[in-house]
């Protein structure tokens, strides 16, 4: 499989111009924020029954109805993965992903989370890191569907450094960035081993300027927080699916949509806009292959592990 830091293909047409760092001491919690159809500043889930799993307590960085993210603790640990792969390529037939499911040129926490790691108080992910063979291709040209269609539990999109994006809930329904304790790159894994953000990174790169940080699954770029004119965005300025009409041009490939990352939840994705293809979805699914041990650390992982 083809190494690259970022793949090639990463350019937009226009001068990313870069904006201010988000510093958001008070973010609105996006519990019950859970919709059945597409609403703005909701996920539209097509789970609607949750398993109650997910971080235990609720920390002292919970203020009523919002929460601060710089006052939430990190797990311990900066853990690099130097057999880390990613390539995004366009092709005859779409864009073409290959990934190993490891982020490339960005550490990760300590997974499982420690018993004498401090946030084992909150959240005692037992899940280890594992690699994720992942090939399949997105539209190149996506389309725009008639009705927006539901965001499951499961891999949402990617990102210019090949992790995962999830959509904004956690096993219980809550606001998963604001209740699971997750690494410094605000990332950790699932069951089967697949490491993900719920949210935005600050390990992401370009996730604060006007530049393509990643792709949803029906084809379309995701952007970062900050639009041309330097302005972060929020959910007043994007549609139920987290996203808006934009100009985007990737080598040559023109989008005339693209979903929006911002501070507050949900964060990357409400809904997909586009025709979410069957066969991308069956890849997806085949490649993850069944559960297997979580607490198995990958031989190819540096750092010390966890006990």
């Amino acid at each position: 499989m083809p190494r690259a830091l970022f793949p090639r293909l990463i350019l937009i047409a226009s001068v990313a111009v870069p904006g201010p760092t988000v510093f958001a001491h008070e973010l609105p919690v996006g519990d019950g924020k859970v919709t059945d159809h597409p609403e703005a500043g909701n996920v539209y889930a097509c789970n609607q029954n949750f398993r109650g799993n997910g971080a235990r307590h609720v920390g002292d960085w919970f203020h009523g109805d919002t929460w601060d993210p710089l006052a939430k603790p990190h797990v311990r640990g900066e853990v690099s993965w130097p057999d880390a792969s990613f390539s995004a390529t366009y092709g005859a037939d779409g864009l073409d992903v290959a990934s190993n499911g490891l982020p490339v040129g960005v550490p990760t926490g300590e997974f499982p989370i420690a018993k004498d790691d401090p946030v084992y108080a909150y959240d005692t992910n037992p899940n280890a890191i594992r690699e994720q063979p992942l090939q399949f291709t997105i539209p190149s040209a996506p389309v725009i569907a008639d009705t927006p269609s539901c965001l499951s539990m499961g891999m949402i999109g990617f990102t210019v450094t090949g992790v995962a994006f999830y959509n904004a809930l956690d096993d219980a329904g809550r606001d998963a960035a604001a209740h699971e304790v997750q690494d410094v790159c605000d990332g950790h894994p699932q069951g089967q081993g697949q490491y993900h953000y719920h949210s935005s990174s600050p390990c992401l790169p370009g996730a604060q300027s006007n530049t393509v940080v990643g792709w949803a699954l029906d084809g379309f770029p995701i952007l970062g927080m900050v639009d041309a004119d330097g302005r972060t965005l929020s959910n007043d300025d994007l549609d139920a699916c987290h996203g808006r009409e934009e100009d985007v041009v990737i080598q040559g490939h023109r989008y005339s949509y693209a979903y929006r990352l911002t501070p507050e939840y949900p964060y990357t994705l409400g809904c997909f806009t586009g025709q979410l293809q069957a066969e991308t979805v069956q890849m997806i699914r085949k490649a993850m292959g069944p559960p297997g041990n979580p607490n198995r650390r990958p031989r190819n992982a540096e750092g010390p592990r966890p006990d």
